[in-house]
């Protein structure tokens, strides 16, 4: 069954138990939420008996300047598709910014092994169809946990597909090739990710309400580039607080990561 046939096929089981999937405790934004645990503890053994052990042998056996490389390759192919949504959302000087990283990096990089753009003074963005509905006004929708994929919701699972297309490595010939890519991005990408699972995994009571927030809270942050609308609770939650103190100090400032 290919993605596309998979991504269909979820969206189509989550809304048929949609009704069965709400109630009094019910998250409004997770109105699925029985179907997307049953999904979340699949992906969760399937992650723990295949593709972590994959991960973690990938990181011991590959040298990590090979691994920078590689990871370097697959943000280049990002670039790509970031460039196409910069443009779509009305942003042309970041689609502009995202081209010529491409440019760059796929020149002098090698091809994009080596991310020369970055030190260049050039921002990386990570825009993709999901965000660039968000943008245009296309509601959220239930959150959605997508078999293999993981954390979704129902505009975001629409945007993986036209992402794909959008995606240069979708038209790598023959299939298995192209299979074989894909392969390769998803074990780089899970490798580049142990530190974080095993924190969440030691940290979080209830991983998937972990996620799931986690995950919804990021998706807001992006579609508004990190200046999202402030909810009622926190204009309320700002009412209540007094004014800062003008004690005619400087303002100090702190460098983001």
């Amino acid at each position: 069954m290919s993605s596309y046939q998979r991504l269909i096929a979820a969206s189509v089981a989550a809304f048929a138990l949609a009704g069965c999937a709400t109630g009094p405790q019910a998250n409004p934004a997770d109105p699925l939420e029985p179907f997307n645990r049953g999904v979340s503890t699949f992906n969760d053994n399937l992650d723990r008996y295949a593709l972590k052990p994959v991960a973690e042998g990938y990181q011991n056996v590959v040298p990590s300047p090979v691994r920078t490389a590689v990871g370097n390759f697959f943000s280049n192919i990002s670039d790509v598709y970031s460039a196409g949504n910069n443009l779509l959302q009305g942003k042309p000087t970041r689609a502009m910014e995202d081209t010529m990283r491409v440019a760059i990096n796929s020149v002098l990089g090698i091809g994009g092994l080596i991310d020369i753009a970055t030190p260049a003074g050039l921002p990386k963005y990570k825009e993709d169809f999901g965000q660039t509905l968000g943008v245009w006004g296309v509601p959220t929708g239930p959150y959605l946990v997508l078999p293999l994929f993981g954390p979704s919701s129902v505009r975001d699972a629409s945007g993986m597909v036209v992402d794909r297309f959008m995606d240069p490595t979708f038209y790598i010939s023959p299939w298995t090739a192209s299979l074989a890519v894909s392969g390769v991005r998803v074990v780089d990408g899970r490798a580049q990710l142990l530190g974080a699972s095993n924190l969440i995994e030691a940290a979080a009571l209830d991983k998937y309400s972990f996620l799931r927030d986690s995950y919804l809270q990021r998706r807001q942050y992006l579609i508004y580039d990190g200046n999202p609308p402030k909810s009622k609770d926190d204009e309320d939650d700002g009412d209540d607080k007094p004014a800062p103190k003008d004690d005619g100090a400087a303002p100090t400032t702190t460098s983001a990561g």
